[in-house]
């Protein structure tokens, strides 16, 4: 595994440790996600039989689906870090992950073992918060502290776009890979709502390289107006970005379609075009 530490882990547990009792009351983009994930997989014709699930804030969705998560506040089967995940290698047919390996330090090398854990052939679908999600919170914190502070401390995740995902699954061997994503905007009368409901997920600030002191209310203000002036709609509530990044890859398998070899095609675009000439009017 990776030596960097990108995030508080231990800070992560805490923040997780502390949402569990109240997080029905926040789960909004779990739900959609969970949603998205199970209408995706009802278009796969194919029964699955040994699942795991990385990460229980969602319920399973898949009534095979064994669920893992770091903590007991979730009440998973499996208590275990996806950064060492523990699972014997080709023994699962599904692995599916709702919203959660955006916080592995090592995102390579946790995408690498599952698809070691994969039988050939198996399938990973995730969901993960995308590089769009929550730019005008970073931005508005971001002008804040420089202009109280004149510097800047880290303080929302580094998320992964979509390109980055796509190559982190070909680096990690899956086959036939897919990524697409969806934008959500969500409103709020002001950025204290905002950083209400993201404390009521479980997704505060666990950046290792955080400043960790008190910024003070001076700073708060500042960000809420500069958000509030910068980021409002019409009707004066404030807008929220959350990008969804959906993920799909296969364990190889020697079944599984191959992509023709660069120079085999029997015949080029250019003669294609040549006899396929239409008249297109004037």
């Amino acid at each position: 595994m990776n030596d960097i530490q990108i995030f508080d882990r231990a800070l992560l547990r805490t923040k997780r440790y502390r949402a569990g009792g109240a997080f029905a009351d926040y789960d909004f983009l779990f739900s959609w996600a969970g949603r998205n994930l199970s209408d995706r997989l009802s278009d796969i014709k194919r029964d699955f039989y040994d699942v795991l699930q990385i990460g229980a804030r969602c319920p399973a969705l898949h009534p095979r689906a064994v669920t893992m998560d770091l903590d007991t506040c979730f009440h998973p089967r499996i208590i275990a870090d996806e950064e060492l995940l523990p699972v014997r290698e080709n023994s699962l047919d599904l692995i599916i992950s709702p919203l959660h390996l955006h916080a592995a330090n090592d995102l390579p090398g946790a995408l690498a073992q599952i698809r070691r854990a994969l039988k050939p052939d198996g399938l990973f679908i995730a969901a993960l918060f995308g590089g769009v999600t929550l730019h005008e919170l970073r931005d508005s914190l971001t002008q804040s502290e420089i202009a109280l502070k004149g510097g800047v401390s880290p303080r929302v995740f580094p998320f992964a776009d979509k390109q980055q995902c796509g190559a982190l699954l070909q680096r990690a061997g899956f086959a036939l890979p897919v990524v697409d994503s969806e934008t959500l905007t969500v409103t709020y009368d002001n950025a204290f709502k905002l950083m209400h409901d993201l404390r009521g997920m479980g997704e505060g600030n666990i950046i290792t390289a955080r400043d960790k002191t008190y910024p003070g209310k001076a700073f708060f203000m500042e960000a809420a107006h500069y958000y509030q002036s910068r980021y409002a709609e019409q009707d004066g509530r404030i807008a929220a970005t959350f990008e969804i990044i959906f993920l799909i890859g296969w364990a190889p398998h020697e079944s599984q379609q191959k992509p023709l070899a660069p120079g085999s095609a029997e015949h080029s675009l250019t003669q294609a075009l040549t006899d396929n000439d239409t008249e297109t009017g004037d």
